[in-house]
């Protein structure tokens, strides 16, 4: 191999690692603000759990007050 395409190769080989990590920086730059707006709206609800874990902790509940008839002999 002569000298020009090994300089050849070798300058697309850095030009393509280049444009890897500017696009994987990019990428990083806007998942990181994916993660401050989350943040940023779960700060501004109000702390109010979503609607399925309400959902879930009225299931624990209603579970929980069952076996406690149970527990006292209780017939529901």
């Amino acid at each position: 191999m002569d000298p020009l395409s090994i300089a050849l190769i070798s300058s697309t080989v850095l030009a393509a690692v280049g444009t890897a990590a500017v696009a994987g920086l990019k990428g990083w730059n806007g998942w990181l603000e994916l993660k401050r707006i989350e943040v940023t709206h779960s700060l501004a609800d109000g702390h109010l759990p979503p609607a399925g874990n309400r959902i879930e902790l009225a299931d624990l509940k209603e579970r929980v007050r069952k076996l406690e008839a149970i527990a006292a002999g209780i017939d529901l």
